[in-house]
């Protein structure tokens, strides 16, 4: 742990060695302190796992845990602005009853770190159930269930808010946004053939699959907040009860079709094995899941917390598949192209195949 500095002095980072340069802990307490949240000396005590794309850092103040959300040491282009957008996703949701990591204070200003913008908000005291069950969802069948439909809940809570009343009005583009998703992420894909070494036909069955989806459009939807990255990897859970405490990573939040987010966790829930060479699409600890809820409970639970209509429910599950399934290729081809690790962009390659298979799934059926 790294002791900092009294907040109204300059000082260094005073926080361990891997945020060096990254997380300034009397820049930051000089600024707790200018928003009234806290007199006290900031202890950087280290980073949390959560993502790839930004850094977590846990701050320790006057007994209190904190969290702090940056960009990476080596900021990409949107990375500051997808940062604000979680600010305001964060700060409409507060007094909801959508689970989420209270925003203690903003900074959308990049000149306080250097040239990142970032937020602090209350630690959670919770597990990621995609990395591994702790407390009673280890031991107990009931609870595991319980973590399931709490999941599906807190999917329905977030498209039950009024995006309007609670000030993200101007947050997307509504208006066309089915229309726009399988040309949107065809483009994507097409854009990989530029990195070298990718040959660009490594995912068989994705034209037909994009065809389906245009032909068996749903024709009326109702916009409201869509996360844009809703699974297991993106929730944290009580070890007592297993129910989700918090919804995290909002950077990709948009206004859209909220449905589309009960699609993404549909795609990406763990299987029963049904070979040898079974591929899960999250990471590895989310098998211990499997078999804990069939599909149509989690659709069931789903409902029970909302009033919009689910008899598309199999389109916007075969969208996610193909959405995700680009994206996870494009790790892949930038493997291919000695961007990337290459087992990682293997592993990851295997889970865009498994989701085109489970797309063929719902089209054939």
């Amino acid at each position: 742990m790294g002791a900092a500095s009294d907040p109204g002095r300059p000082s260094g980072d005073g926080g361990p060695a891997e945020l060096q340069g990254l997380v300034d802990a009397g820049a930051v307490g000089r600024w707790l302190a200018e928003q009234g949240v806290t007199d006290g000396p900031v202890q950087v005590v280290g980073t949390l796992g959560g993502g790839t794309q930004n850094i977590l850092a846990l701050l320790r103040v006057e007994g209190r845990d904190l969290v702090l959300r940056r960009g990476p040491r080596h900021l990409r282009s949107r990375t500051n602005d997808l940062l604000r957008r979680e600010m305001q996703v964060l700060d409409a949701l507060r007094g909801t009853d959508v689970p989420h990591p209270r925003l203690v204070a903003a900074c959308p200003d990049e000149a306080v770190l250097g040239g990142a913008a970032f937020y602090v908000m209350d630690a959670v005291d919770g597990f990621n159930p995609a990395v591994a069950l702790e407390g009673r969802a280890a031991s107990s069948a009931h609870v595991r269930r319980s973590l399931a439909f709490s999941t599906a809940a807190a999917a329905a809570a977030l498209a039950a808010v009024d995006h309007e009343a609670v000030g993200l009005a101007s947050l997307g583009r509504p208006d066309g946004f089915l229309e726009r998703q399988v040309g949107r992420w065809r483009a994507e894909l097409d854009s990989y053939r530029g990195l070298d070494g990718y040959a660009g036909q490594g995912l068989p069955g994705v034209d037909g699959l994009g065809r389906w989806l245009d032909a068996h459009r749903p024709k009326r939807w109702r916009p409201g907040i869509l996360h844009g990255d809703f699974h297991l990897a993106n929730v944290l859970c009580s070890r007592d009860t297993g129910s989700v405490i918090a919804v995290v990573d909002w950077e990709m939040t948009t206004i859209g079709d909220p449905l589309l987010d009960l699609g993404w966790l549909l795609a990406t829930w763990p299987r029963e094995p049904s070979s040898v060479e079974h591929v899960e699409v999250l990471p590895d600890g989310v098998r211990a899941l499997a078999g804990t809820v069939t599909r149509d409970e989690l659709v069931a639970e789903y409902a029970r917390h909302s009033t919009r209509d689910l008899s598309g429910v199999d389109w916007y599950e075969a969208l996610a598949c193909y959405k995700l399934a680009i994206v996870l290729e494009g790790t892949y081809a930038r493997a291919c192209a000695g961007l990337a690790p290459r087992e990682v962009g293997e592993r990851l390659h295997r889970g865009s195949l498994e989701l085109l298979r489970r797309a063929r799934e719902i089209t054939e059926a």
